[in-house]
C-alpha cells in the first residue's frame, strides 16, 4: 500500500494535487488506518494517473469525472470537443506570438509597412529619435483613423523628405526637443515652417487639400498630441501665430 506521497509519485502530480482531486470529488480519499495514516492501493494510482492525463491535456476538472465515468461513444465526443477548443487555443497563442514578434520589431507593431519605412528614412537623414517617435505617434493616430488613406498618402510625404527645407525642419525639431535652452532652434523652426506654408499657399496647395483636414476634433487631436508630447509644442504654435498662422496639422493664415 502507498502513502500519500508516494501515490503521487507514481502519478507524477504533487502532493498538494491529490488533496484537491480529493476535495473536488475526483479521487475517493481512503479511511484512515488505526494508526491515523491514509493508505492507497493500484486502483488509485490508476484512477490519479487519468485524472493527470485528462487535466494535462487540457480538460477542466469539472469536466473530468463525466470522462471519467462516459462510454466509448461519449468519451469520443468529448474528446473531440476538447480538440476543437485546444485547436482554437492554439490559432489564439499564435496570434499572441505574432504581435509579440511586432513589439520587437518597434514601429511595425501598430503601423503599415509604408509608414515604418519612413520613419526609417527620418532616423537615416539624421532625424533624432525623439522627433521620431513623435512623429511616429502621429501616424499612430492617423492609422486608428484613417487606415485605408495611408497609401495614398505617403508618396506626397516621401517627396517631402526630397525638400532640403523640410528635412532641416525635421532636424531642428529634434534638436529643439533635446537641447534648445535659449529657445532659438524654435525660432528658427517656426521661420522655416512659415516659409514652408508660404510657398505651398503660393501653389494652391492649401487651398485644396484633401478631405481628411475637414474633420476639424480629429486635426485638433493631432495637433494637442504636439503639445502633449513636449510643452514646447505650445511655444512653437505661440511663434506661428505670431508669425501669421495658425495650426500645425492644418496650417492657415490669420486674418
Amino acid at each position: 500500500m502507498l502513502t500519500i506521497g508516494q501515490l503521487a509519485a507514481y502519478a507524477g502530480v504533487t502532493v498538494r494535487a491529490v488533496r484537491h482531486y480529493h476535495q473536488v470529488g475526483l479521487l475517493p480519499e481512503p479511511e484512515r488506518d488505526a494508526s491515523g495514516y491514509r493508505s492507497y492501493g493500484a486502483l488509485a494510482v490508476v484512477q490519479l494517473t487519468k485524472i493527470r492525463t485528462l487535466a494535462d491535456a487540457g480538460v477542466p476538472l469539472a469536466k473530468v469525472g463525466e470522462l471519467l465515468e462516459a462510454d466509448e461513444e461519449t468519451f469520443a465526443g468529448a474528446v473531440q470537443g476538447i480538440d476543437k477548443r485546444l485547436r482554437g487555443e492554439i490559432k489564439r497563442l499564435q496570434t499572441n506570438r505574432k504581435q509579440i514578434a511586432q513589439l520587437a520589431a518597434g514601429d511595425s507593431l501598430v503601423l503599415p509597412p509604408e509608414v515604418v519605412a519612413y520613419l526609417d528614412r527620418l532616423r537615416e537623414l539624421g532625424v533624432s529619435d525623439r522627433m521620431v517617435e513623435s512623429e511616429r505617434d502621429g501616424w499612430i493616430l492617423i492609422a486608428a483613423r484613417w487606415p485605408d488613406r495611408i497609401a495614398e498618402w505617403m508618396p506626397e510625404k516621401w517627396a517631402q523628405l526630397e525638400d532640403p527645407l523640410t528635412v532641416r525642419l525635421y532636424r531642428l525639431l529634434g534638436d529643439a526637443l533635446e537641447t534648445d535652452a535659449d529657445g532659438s532652434l524654435l525660432e528658427e523652426a517656426a521661420d522655416i515652417l512659415v516659409e514652408i506654408a508660404e510657398e505651398a499657399s503660393a501653389r494652391g496647395e492649401l487651398d485644396d487639400q484633401d478631405e481628411a483636414f475637414d474633420d476639424a476634433p480629429f486635426v485638433d487631436l493631432l495637433d494637442a498630441l504636439v503639445v502633449e508630447s513636449d510643452p514646447r509644442g505650445e511655444r512653437l504654435l505661440e511663434l506661428m501665430r505670431e508669425r501669421g498662422w495658425t495650426g500645425w496639422t492644418k496650417l492657415e493664415r490669420l486674418a
